[in-house]
């Protein structure tokens, strides 16, 4: 690293301002809809469902914190399942050499068709995450994909019924970023849905 921290750090910090506004004509619409499809969920008595491999996996845990406990405001806990937190089912998975299955059985279990999947990815590659589409797909739930890069082979493997949010930059960790952003302003927008907060 040849500049000053403080530099580098001023770098990376317009690096993500950069990338935000390059996103501001394409995400507002997105995160609109997405989590009009989340209230709908949660209006009909169902619950989120929500996955993602490695890193993902804990914006995934962040999510669901905030709507058991609470984002901004105390209210009500709301129903989420985090699929990648059970560390005795993905311990199961691996061990018999099932961990493409990981997510699509726990969905087999606990999804209903009132309920939704929230996938998380910086790339669409993952087989768990295309059996867990296919999975919840049978069982008549709605999938949104916070998505990265190109997409992935999960990009080309979602039907006219699942809902896509992808964030094409090349580095997983800005992707993560802004997949963090969105999830905060779905729990702004749940929250004002259903509680009138603001």
């Amino acid at each position: 690293m040849n500049h000053h921290p403080e530099d580098f750090v001023r770098g990376l910090y317009a690096e993500y301002l950069e990338l935000q506004m390059s996103l501001a004509d394409y995400l507002p619409e997105k995160i609109s809809s997405a989590s009009q499809k989340l209230v709908n969920c949660l209006l009909q008595d169902g619950k989120i469902l929500i996955c993602g491999n490695g890193a993902s996996s804990a914006n995934a845990l962040h999510f669901s914190t905030a709507l058991i406990h609470q984002y901004k405001v105390e209210r009500p806990a709301l129903p989420v399942i985090v699929l990648s937190h059970d560390c005795t089912v993905l311990s199961t998975s691996a061990n018999i050499g099932e961990y493409a299955h990981v997510f699509s059985r726990q969905i087999q279990a606990l999804g209903g068709e009132n309920d939704l999947l929230l996938i998380l990815t910086t790339n669409g590659d993952s087989n768990s995450l295309i059996h867990a589409v296919d999975t919840a797909r049978e069982r008549g739930m709605e999938v949104i994909v916070l998505n990265g890069h190109h997409g992935g082979i999960l990009s080309n493997h979602l039907g006219p019924k699942d809902f896509e949010i992808q964030v094409a930059v090349p580095h997983a960790a800005r992707i993560r970023e802004i997949h963090l952003f969105i999830l905060h302003c779905f729990c702004e927008l749940i929250d004002h849905a259903l509680f009138g907060t603001t």
